[in-house]
């Protein structure tokens, strides 16, 4: 059986690995804290709930006479004592299946109830060690990895002179990325990247997997480079202050959590115009191709190219529209879109191409009101980032995935964005206009495909919010003359 053996040595240690955990655990996941009275079980149970609670004042009673104590929390949790358990029956009368449907739930004195508590479930059993503990934790072999990652991230802070930093959960994205921010008195913030490097999927077409036919970054690697050419030419991206590229961690810098919708999720148009402003003047510059990050590390940014847009573009036909017609495409419906598509694609031959953030909307930008010019905008996720047509990038902000932008303010956008660019030198309207529609029909249907894939392959339902509005932009797109076949396949197909 695998297992975590760990030396703590004092409460100290103890309270540092409930923090630890509370960054490992996930909903559905059962942590039985076994040892003696004294052993430091609620030690480590009131850690983890306040660091869960983010508030390290939190009241957290023994539950050893109400048996259960809720909390709703981030995720929520049920601390159970079963040291007065009469019968294992009773743990169903005090809602332990339904606790661990949706939330995560601590046991202690779990030998009280063993036959009833999942099999999946770990196990952290303390013992004497001197004058400290030794943990052991064993059970599910993906929370044990889970548990492992993040005391690797401690160890990462401890080797970097962070070791005694409080670490809070930020935020987790559609990807498996994670971001935590790195608390240590009398320092600013810090934030830490979570993002080991990918594992490939299935085989798709050329002996590749969808993310090197879509040009997907696979480590960290890439984000450090980009962050580099975003800052050497003078626009506002994290400082990166230490690293593991192989593991994939990063200590960055804490541009703020101020973004650009208000205190109720609507844009704030004076924020979304700066940042149109910004990009028009970051697609002005040269590119910079090759990034070197030492003799031996380096990263060539690759085209967003025929390829990379045709994969994305699959997701519509071969998630989006089984879910929505409860059949699969007939090859004569696959061949006649990926015509369609390649039609489309021929004509960006003469498009301007430039470096492309890939997701430059509203999750992704930082207001920085206390400073000035270009400094106002933080640019937060790019690793991604590829060379292509500008027009898509434009469409990622006059069209944010995550909020609804209205025609007025959208055409605002445009506009200013048109007008920085005739004054930053030679720029082809007519060409740029076409091409935002066209852009904007391909990351819609994207949009629209990855919403049903991690809805039904990822288990996150909550993405589908999102899929009227992916509509009524793809709509939009499709109002113009150059995309009328694809308009025609879509109705066509029952998608419109």
């Amino acid at each position: 059986m695998q297992v975590i053996a760990l030396p703590l040595k004092d409460e100290t240690a103890t309270i540092e690995l409930g923090e630890d955990l509370a960054l490992a655990l996930k909903a559905g996941d059962c942590l039985a804290l076994s040892g003696d009275l004294g052993a430091g079980k609620s030690t480590l149970a009131r850690a983890f709930l306040r660091a869960m609670a983010d508030d390290e004042a939190l009241e957290v009673p023994s539950p050893t006479f109400t048996l259960v104590q809720s909390y709703d929390l981030r995720i929520p949790v049920s601390h159970f004592d079963l040291y007065r358990l009469a019968d294992v029956s009773e743990l169903d009368e005090l809602g332990f299946d339904e606790a661990l449907s949706d939330g995560i739930c601590l046991v202690e004195w779990p030998e009280n109830a063993m036959a009833a508590l999942p099999k999946t479930r770990l196990t952290a059993s303390f013992s004497h060690l001197g004058d400290g503990r030794q943990l052991t934790i064993s059970g599910d072999a993906s929370a044990l990895a889970r548990i492992e990652r993040s005391l690797a991230i401690r160890n990462f802070l401890r080797a970097r002179g962070y070791g005694e930093a409080r670490r809070r959960h930020l935020s987790g994205d559609a990807s498996a990325r994670a971001y935590e921010r790195i608390l240590v008195p009398g320092e600013p913030a810090r934030i830490l990247m979570d993002s080991a490097r990918h594992k490939p999927g299935p085989i798709l077409q050329d002996g590749k997997y969808y993310q090197q036919l879509a040009h997907l970054a696979e480590d960290v690697i890439p984000f450090v480079a980009i962050d580099r050419d975003i800052r050497d030419k003078g626009f506002c991206a994290p400082q990166v202050f230490e690293s593991d590229l192989d593991a994939g961690i990063l200590l960055i810098e804490d541009l703020g959590s101020d973004g650009v919708l208000d205190t109720d999720g609507q844009p704030i148009a004076e924020r979304y115009l700066e940042s149109v402003r910004v990009l028009a003047h970051l697609h002005a510059q040269p590119v910079t191709r090759d990034i070197a990050l030492s003799a031996t590390v380096s990263h060539r940014i690759p085209d967003f190219d025929r390829t990379a847009m045709k994969i994305e573009t699959s997701l519509l036909i071969d998630w989006y529209l089984p879910w929505k017609r409860g059949e699969k495409a007939s090859d004569a419906e696959r061949t006649r879109y990926f015509a369609v598509w390649d039609h489309l694609i021929d004509l960006l031959a003469t498009s301007e191409k430039k470096l492309l953030l890939r997701d430059f909307h509203s999750p992704n930008i930082i207001w920085r009101g206390d400073r000035s010019g270009f400094d106002r905008i933080g640019i937060i996720d790019f690793q991604d980032a590829m060379i292509g047509p500008t027009a898509y990038d434009v469409a990622s902000i006059t069209q944010d995935a995550r909020v609804t932008i209205e025609a007025g303010l959208r055409d605002e956008m445009l506009s200013l964005y048109c007008s920085e660019r005739h004054v930053l030198g030679t720029f082809d309207e007519a060409a740029f206009r076409r091409d935002w529609h066209l852009m904007s029909a391909q990351r819609n249907c994207k949009l629209a495909g990855i919403w049903v894939r991690l809805m039904q392959r990822d288990g996150k339902p909550f993405y589908m919010k999102h899929m009227p509005r992916t509509f009524s932009y793809l709509q939009v797109a499709l109002e113009h003359e150059a995309l009328a076949p694809l308009r025609d396949w879509c109705i066509k197909a029952g998608i419109l």
